[in-house]
């Protein structure tokens, strides 16, 4: 199938989308959602509940893991990208960061971002200059690493080699899969802030993150996914006032959980006073 030529304002549309694993275990089902050109989407959900599945079948991974997609449709700007390979998806636009960082522990901090744009086949040096820039102008303790193994980095800098490495591939639609998994506070503050200002320099990101309130703050729209499927959707603001939201994904006690458990402890205490005064009686 030819490549459709470069759309600028491309958009993530997933459509009645079906996964399964091995032919029996269901990941999704029928999964519906758009990334609008520019934004950031984010997906809520625990574990297992086919967030990291959804950005494997977009980002070409999923037969890497033995998974299939059964139904439904993905697409990005004019390319259809259900069924098609993970260099498919890069020169589409389209690229994922792993979950783990994954980065390559034997390679050189410079090794690792070069191979970030071999799905693009040949490029001009002056493209690959451009997108180090990028890259080190965001992260600056990679520029003075760049002799480094990436093996050696601390947890924090590993995570912003992975990123660094996506963006050498020039995404204009990122999928970001935990990023601030197991990384120090001041550390997932610091990606919080990388996310923002690669969102600002106009690229997409749809983006899995265990650390909800950080997620939501970041993004436009918010999906939640249980068992396979989109339970709640909505924009970010108004989903984390949610009491179902705040209670499961924020640890908060909602006020409303509260009223309800007072008038309950309320009703139980009249109702015990009562029958003592009519034992005493």
């Amino acid at each position: 199938m030819p490549e459709a030529p470069p759309d600028e304002e491309a958009a993530l549309h997933v459509e009645g989308l079906d996964v399964t694993y091995g032919r029996a275990l269901s990941a999704l089902r029928s999964v519906s959602l758009t990334v609008p050109h520019g934004a950031i989407v984010t997906l809520l959900g625990p574990n297992g509940a086919g967030k990291t599945t959804l950005l494997r079948a977009v980002s070409g991974t999923l037969r890497l893991h033995r998974g299939a997609i059964t139904d439904g449709r993905i697409r990005y700007g004019a390319t259809e990208l259900d069924g098609r390979d993970p260099v498919a998806a890069v020169r589409a636009g389209v690229v994922q960061v792993p979950e783990g960082r994954r980065v390559f522990a034997g390679l050189t901090v410079d090794e690792n971002l070069r191979s970030g744009g071999l799905g693009l086949g040949r490029r001009r040096p002056a493209q690959i200059t451009e997108a180090r820039d990028r890259v080190f102008a965001l992260f600056p303790r990679l520029a003075e690493r760049t002799g480094q193994a990436a093996g050696l980095l601390s947890g924090g800098e590993q995570q912003m080699l992975a990123i660094g490495r996506a963006l050498m591939a020039a995404p204009r639609l990122l999928l970001l899969d935990e990023p601030s998994l197991g990384l120090a506070p001041q550390m997932v503050y610091r990606i919080a802030e990388v996310i923002r200002e690669i969102n600002a320099q106009g690229t997409a990101v749809l983006l899995v993150e265990q650390n909800a309130g950080m997620a939501l703050s970041l993004a436009d729209t918010a999906h939640v996914l249980e068992v396979g499927e989109v339970r709640l959707s909505g924009p970010a603001d108004e989903l984390a006032r949610t009491d179902a939201v705040r209670r499961l994904y924020l640890g908060e006690t909602t006020e409303a959980t509260e009223t309800a458990e007072a008038t309950e402890t309320t009703e139980s205490a009249e109702t015990t006073g009562t029958t003592e005064g009519q034992g005493a009686a």
